[in-house]
């Protein structure tokens, strides 16, 4: 495994640029929903007691591409190539996460906060890490609690599906989730929920979600407020795309509230020196 990029100014200024590549060429090649996948499979195989597995670019591997799990995924490799060969600096694990944040936002999705400093491997994981969409409750939260995820990172996550669609050559399944497989909404929950499918594609891991009460209640909460699972799909796909990954990069956010806070107190320490002066100069007279 290589070691972690030093995430300078000039690093970020570089995943920036990437961010911006990415956006034109996701649009351009409408290819939002491999992208997102490409991401997700990359970091669903982490473990989270062997610290192994995770978001590190291996995909990229000749023999973990072309695993079952993984079918397809070439020609999404091939177009983060492109956005590779003018940001050479930045890591592939970085790089494949930050292609799935930009499916997300540039389909109409939340905006997701996205930390970069992942290192790469040329260590690919075992097979049989992904969830396998013939199985049902007990296997997706069998994979996802192997991750450290929750039960409703489990749902939240499950809304990817509204993006895209499944393919007969790549995964025995043919069809799409919703009406319209480049927008990203709430549909895929409400699709859920209904009996009839008109044709749509259902899972047996899509079918799993109703069929626990857990989940189903966050099904049912997704369907009825966009806004909430827009919240929780946010967080709980920022805490995938980190699995076993830690920023030496100061948040902005943290960083900024650190700046006032010195600045509140420069402008307190000014105040209360004025209201001395002037209390002695009021006092001497």
């Amino acid at each position: 495994m290589s070691c972690p990029p030093v995430v300078d100014a000039y690093y970020l200024k570089e995943i920036e640029r990437a961010r911006r590549d990415l956006r034109a060429l996701i649009y351009s090649k409408q290819c939002a929903p491999i992208m997102l996948r490409l991401a997700w499979h990359d970091a669903g195989t982490y473990d989270a007691k062997t610290k192994t597995g995770g978001p590190n670019g291996s995909i990229r591997n000749e023999e973990e591409c072309k695993r079952d799990e993984n079918k397809g995924f070439e020609k999404a490799i091939e177009f983060c190539g492109e956005v590779m060969a003018k940001h050479p600096k930045i890591t592939y694990a970085d790089l494949y996460q930050l292609a799935g944040v930009v499916a997300v936002e540039v389909t109409g999705g939340p905006t997701i906060d996205f930390v970069p400093g992942r290192k790469d491997s040329l260590v690919s994981p075992n097979k049989g890490l992904l969830p396998d969409a013939r199985k049902g409750v007990r296997h997706l939260k069998d994979i996802f609690y192997r991750m450290g995820l929750s039960d409703k990172d489990i749902v939240a996550l499950s809304g990817g599906h509204t993006l895209g669609k499944a393919h007969n050559e790549r995964s025995g399944f043919d069809g799409e989730w919703t009406e319209d497989p480049m927008k990203f909404d709430n549909t895929y929950f409400k699709e859920l929920l209904k009996n009839k499918s008109n044709g749509l594609l259902k899972l047996p891991t899509d079918k799993a979600l109703t069929e626990d009460l857990t989940f189903l209640c966050y099904v049912k909460l997704y369907a009825d407020e966009e806004e909430t699972f827009f919240k929780d799909y946010a967080a709980s796909h920022k805490k995938l795309s980190e699995l076993g990954f830690r920023s030496s990069v100061l948040p902005t956010k943290l960083a900024g509230v650190n700046t006032t806070v010195l600045a509140l107190v420069a402008v307190a320490v000014i105040v209360a020196a004025a209201v001395v002066l002037l209390s002695y100069f009021y006092h001497s007279h």
